[in-house]
Order: structure tokens, then sequence, then C-alpha cells
């Protein structure tokens, strides 16, 4: 192990193993006694196409962000942050660069993954929180939010059991997205409003297409997606609530004009995806639960289970309807903070899967395999 500071390259703690429901091939890329994990499933963090991935490490009493060689499992320091500031957030790569940003205290950085260098783009408003912040496909702006501070009225730790989170919603905090140039420049004020704002997505293929969301309880926001335009300030609801539904986990499809998303209806659970404009909408029932869910296009759709169901599992949309779950590997995640949360997400080809999950005991990231459908084992039959 080389010591810990910028650039330095740790040995491989790759290991790999065949997983025991499934036959799949697993690969665990850290080992340390520390929580490591990946990005959150919206904004993939591949680079050096797709050979490497971006995660948070703790190793000796800080975090930080480094690299791991998917092929040789070396791991490579990417920052050297002070750990009075905090832990850094909000992990999202630049689509058109090799380039990352992440939010270390008021601070939203961008990190070169060539040379490392960083320089600072944006200082959070005074008395705000948050900085989730994702690039526009033309690599040109982040697209960053936040939300009025309120931990002086009550407790918030929303990282470590949503302490907090109705309370949040209940308090309609005042919420402004912002409009930031990678290259430097002025920062511009997009949009603002009287309710907590979330989950700032940007198209893979639209520049000046967001999306956001109304944060909260989802069977008690009005609305949860919300789609944006940058260049002119629009705001129009996606995929609209009727009432006694909860619709949530919106990300974009590979195509960068559809969005997928998950829910219930009074009929039941649903799965489904719809183009920004609100048109070509695709929804289905839909069996089992799991806390997240990733797919690029509806085809194939990963889901996390939970901490009593603690699998990868998945389905298959086929003929108007979702086959499934079958089950690709056993992950025995505990969900017990948001370190921890699976947060699966596939790669660009939809040939693996990566993870985060504590099974034991620290969270370490995680590579599977997506061996054939048909020769998964059932979920039903576990």
């Amino acid at each position: 192990m080389a010591k810990l500071n910028l650039g330095s390259r740790w040995e491989s703690e790759l290991a790999v193993y065949k997983d025991p429901i499934s036959g799949a091939t697993v690969r665990q890329y850290t080992n340390y006694k520390g929580h490591s994990n990946h990005f959150y499933f919206t904004y993939p963090c591949w680079f050096d196409n797709g050979r490497k991935i971006v995660f948070y490490s703790d190793r000796e009493n800080r975090t930080n962000l480094f690299g791991v060689d998917l092929e040789s499992g070396t791991i490579t320091q990417l920052t050297d942050l002070d750990p009075a500031l905090g832990e850094p957030g909000g992990l999202s790569k630049n689509p058109a660069r090799e380039e990352i940003y992440f939010t270390q205290g008021d601070v939203l950085t961008a990190l070169d993954l060539a040379t490392l260098e960083t320089r600072p783009l944006f200082t959070r408003p005074q008395g705000y929180v948050g900085g989730s912040a994702n690039a526009t496909a033309d690599g040109r702006y982040i697209c960053a939010g936040y939300t009025q501070d309120l931990s002086d009225r009550f407790m918030v730790d929303l990282g470590h059991g949503y302490v907090g989170f109705r309370e949040t919603w209940e308090a309609h905090p005042h919420s402004l997205i912002m409009k930031i140039p990678v290259d430097g420049g002025e920062a511009e004020l997009v949009y603002t409003e009287n309710y907590w704002l979330g989950h700032f997505n940007a198209s893979p293929k639209l520049p000046n297409i967001v999306t956001f969301c109304h944060e909260g309880p989802w069977h008690l926001v009005e609305n949860r997606i919300w789609g944006l335009d940058l260049d002119t300030g629009k705001v129009w609801q996606i995929r609209p609530n009727a009432p006694d539904e909860a619709i949530g986990h919106e990300y974009w499809m590979s195509d960068g004009e559809h969005i997928g998303y998950h829910g219930t209806t009074p009929a039941g659970p649903v799965y489904g995806a719809i183009r920004y404009d609100n048109t070509d909408q695709v929804e289905a029932p839909f069996e089992g639960h799991c806390w997240h869910f990733h797919s690029y296009m509806l085809d194939l759709v990963i889901g996390d289970g939970d901490a009593k169901d603690p699998y990868l599992l998945l389905w298959r949309f086929k003929d108007g309807r979702f086959e499934g779950p079958k089950v690709l590997t056993w992950h025995r995640g505990s969900f017990h903070v948001q370190r921890v949360h699976i947060h699966p997400c596939f790669n660009a080809e939809g040939t693996q899967v990566v993870y985060t999950a504590d099974p034991q005991g620290y969270g370490q990231v995680f590579v599977v395999d997506v061996p054939d459908f048909e020769a998964l084992p059932d979920r039903s039959s576990l």
C-alpha cells in the first residue's frame, strides 16, 4: 500500500467470485476497513472509455475520491481533501470531458481526471444547503440545486436515516437552481420556488433540458417529476400525478429523451417511461419491491431489493409486460445509511452492474456481470 496522498497508487484489492445463488461473476474492487461507495445511480461516473470508475473511500480517517481500473483492480487516489471541510458529496461526471464535479463544504469543485488538478466553480449561497450537480449534455454547464437551511428549526440528518425528511417537506423551504459555466464565468439563477427541490438530472442528449423533483414523501407531493429548460427557465410537470398515485426515482434513459420511473397507483405498482414532453408514455404493472431501480431503456430493469430481501433483481420488459424478477446476485446489503445504499447502475453496454454493499460490515464497491436473463434463477424459487 502506498502512502495516502494525491495520485498515490494502492495495490489491487480485487476479489473475483461466483455468486452462490445465480452463478454470476462478481468482482469486489475494495476491501478496506472503512466505507467505500460508488456514485449515485443517476450520475454514472465511469471514465477512461468505461475502463475505470470513480468512488468515495474512507482511508486513514478521511474521505477522498479514488479511481479503480476495472481490469487490474489498481486504485489511484484522485483527491487530497481537507477533512475539516466535511465529506465530499454530489459526485457527477462531465459527459464531454474527463472531469468530475463534487461539493465539499460550500464549494462546487471540478476535478481533472488526467492532471488531478481542481478548481472552484461556485460557492453555495449563505443560508442554503445541498449542491447536487449534473453536467449538461454538451459539457458546458453544471445544473446545481440548493435549498434553504432549516437545521436551526429541527434536527436534519438525511444521510443517516432521513431524519428531518418530512419536516423539511412540510416547511416548503426556498430552493433555487443554478446554471454554472464549467470554464468560468458568472452563474445564472434559472429557477426558484418555495418548495424542497432535488434530483437535478441533465438529459444526456439535450443540453438545455434537465429534470428536477418536488422532494418529500411520494404520496404527499402534488407532483414529483418536473422538466426545466435551462435556456428559457420554463418548467412543466412530467408524468403528472393523478389522485392517490406515488411516483418517483426518475432517471434519464440512454436516448436522452425518455425518463424512467416507478411507483404505485390505485391499481397497484407500476414501472414506466415517458418522453420529457409527456408523449410516448409506456407504463405497465410491476411486481416486486426495491428501494432503487435503473435501466438504460425499458428492456432490462435492475432493482436492489431491501434489507429483508437483499438481492439484485432483474426484470425484462417483453410484449408489453414485465417478466421476473430474476436474481442477479445476493448482495446482503444493510441499507443502514446512505453511504451503503445499493444504488445499482448498468454500464453503458448493459453488460455489468456496479453497486455498493456491506456484507462484511463496511461498504464496498462491486461490479457483477449480467448473464442471459433466462439463465438466472427466479426470485420465487428461493
